[in-house]
């Protein structure tokens, strides 16, 4: 019963984190899912046993859809899941009860050592979107970055 209830709290704190994303066009916080066949750009990141992201600071376009190629080139298993600050930092301390938690969300890829996986994410509001990786330990270790939405 706790994994259940921890499951739908963990399923709605995910949609906090990318507030009013969906296919529809309404603005949100940090943006929503993309299709295919608006990519304007591939952004390659990858993530290390290092706790980083390169790049950790990417500019994108206001109303730009992009594919983000993710790369673990570590040894442990690593995330990138796009979101408002606060959501993500109460996902991450969710996640230090539930470490085994799988993701599933359009704005995350978890990825275990030497695998890849892509998001296509849209920006359609200016400002500052984060990312982060929130398995225990990472995001305070320093696994965090933003996106410049212009």
């Amino acid at each position: 019963m706790k994994k259940i209830v921890a499951f739908l709290l963990m399923s709605l704190l995910a949609g906090q984190a990318f507030a009013g994303a969906g296919h529809g066009k309404q603005e949100s916080v940090v943006g929503m899912p993309g299709h295919a066949d608006e990519v304007t750009r591939t952004i390659n990141v990858t993530l290390n046993d290092l706790m980083r992201f390169t790049p950790d600071n990417i500019n994108v376009k206001k109303g730009e859809t992009v594919r983000l190629v993710i790369t673990n080139k570590g040894q442990l298993k690593h995330e990138l899941v796009i979101g408002e600050t606060q959501a993500l930092l109460k996902h991450a301390k969710m996640m230090r009860s539930m470490p085994d938690m799988q993701h599933t969300s359009p704005n995350t890829a978890s990825l275990e050592p030497g695998k890849q996986g892509a998001i296509i994410w849209t920006f359609d509001k200016a400002g500052s979107v984060d990312f982060a990786c929130l398995i225990p330990g990472h995001w305070e270790a320093g696994m965090k970055g933003a996106f410049s939405v212009n």
